[in-house]
């Protein structure tokens, strides 16, 4: 880092990915502060700079005594250990210690007494909830939202003419010949866990999982104009039971909801749709398949007269961005629904379902909200006129 990257970095003040000290002497709390880089997205730490924005400046013992520090704080007191760099950097007020975390990649990363801290702003704090640390497992692609247990659904919740044919189909055998016991065949197939069902079996097999599951439901509603309205729609509807099934009325209520245009055709035609079906298909089967489900929320389909908003629980994962989605880039959020998808939905999860559907209609915009913690899809319709 030159001088004068320095300078300005300092003249910019703190942030989530810069942090000022003007000294550490307690081992603890610099590992406090190596583990909540680490857990985000990596950052900074500079050693002789007061939160101020003063440079204070470090003396060659007190740098080789910092450096002591952290490399004790990075191998002993952050687990798994981490490997910060540091580097000298001359300022007009003193040498500044520059100590660079990068993002960890076997989250979530916690101190020698357990603790886990997160960034928060320019400061840290210390994660709590059950949800964010699933969050950060999940990260590290150690623990999936699909594979959790679903308390009180087991065997007897199948519904087992559903998954005989599925089975039949598939495999070229009946489950009755299958000389395992269904719960071991649903443990080998990754639908079971410990004797409950998983959130992939009950959503994919079982005969009402929103018994259990409430929240993963396609909340859909038409308006009339292009705002959301509490009083007036056009069409409204909690659209419920397995995911092929709610695939299937969430496609004909976007199809329905939306219009087909007669152009050249003769009178006796079906028309012509005004947004390719495979746009909806795709999309809907991405919403589905690669929404959070550690977010007990809905995925929501809003029909309006100018566009149909899909918006999906969780914003991308790790370090995908809108721009490299669209290039192809995929990361697979849930692995077991995935699997199942490619033979009950006309997914493919290749991350080429997105590319099919810019292809077929350029005016979809996306907005990955990180903050408001949900992904939203955005397909622009054309004017009834044109």
């Amino acid at each position: 880092m030159e001088t004068e990257e320095l300078i300005e970095i300092i003249s910019r003040g703190e942030d989530s990915r810069h942090q000022f000290k003007a000294d550490f002497t307690n081992v603890d709390a610099l590992a406090g502060e190596i583990v909540a880089f680490s857990n985000s997205k990596g950052g900074r730490i500079f050693i002789g700079v007061t939160n101020s924005n003063r440079v204070s400046g470090l003396y060659a013992t007190a740098i080789d005594r910092l450096n002591q520090l952290i490399s004790n704080a990075a191998s002993q007191n952050v687990r798994p250990a981490v490997n910060p760099l540091t580097e000298n950097v001359s300022h007009p007020d003193g040498t500044v210690l520059v100590v660079t975390v990068p993002e960890g990649v076997s989250k979530p990363y916690m101190d020698k007494n357990g603790a886990i801290w997160v960034k928060n702003g320019a400061d840290k704090r210390r994660a709590t909830s059950r949800e964010e640390i699933q969050r950060l497992f999940q990260q590290a692609s150690l623990l999936h939202g699909d594979e959790t247990p679903v308390p009180g659904l087991g065997v007897g919740d199948v519904d087992m003419p559903y998954f005989e044919a599925f089975f039949q189909d598939q495999f070229g055998e009946a489950v009755a010949d299958h000389d395992v016991p269904l719960p071991r065949l649903l443990a080998n197939m990754n639908l079971m866990n410990g004797g409950s069902l998983n959130v992939a079996g009950a959503l994919l097999f079982t005969k009402t999982p929103q018994f259990r599951l409430p929240a993963f439901v396609v909340k859909a509603v038409a308006f009339p104009g292009n705002d959301i309205e509490d009083e007036q729609y056009l069409d409204s509807r909690d659209i419920t039971g397995k995911v092929a099934d709610v695939f299937q009325q969430t496609l004909g209520f976007v199809v329905s909801n939306t219009r087909a245009t007669q152009g050249e055709q003769s009178v006796n035609s079906t028309g012509v749709e005004e947004v390719p079906r495979i746009v909806w298909e795709e999309l809907l089967a991405n919403a589905l398949i690669h929404r959070d489900y550690f977010i007990s929320a809905p995925v929501r389909v809003l029909v309006f007269a100018d566009r149909v908003e899909i918006i999906s629980p969780g914003h991308l994962p790790n370090n995908l961005t809108v721009e490299n989605i669209k290039t192809g880039n995929s990361n697979i959020r849930n692995p077991i629904l995935a699997s199942f998808a490619t033979k009950l939905l006309p997914y493919r999860g290749l991350g080429s379902g997105l590319l099919r559907s810019l292809r077929a209609y350029p005016d979809i915009d996306l907005t990955d909200d990180r903050e408001g913690n949900l992904f939203k899809v955005i397909v622009s319709r054309k004017p009834a006129s044109s």
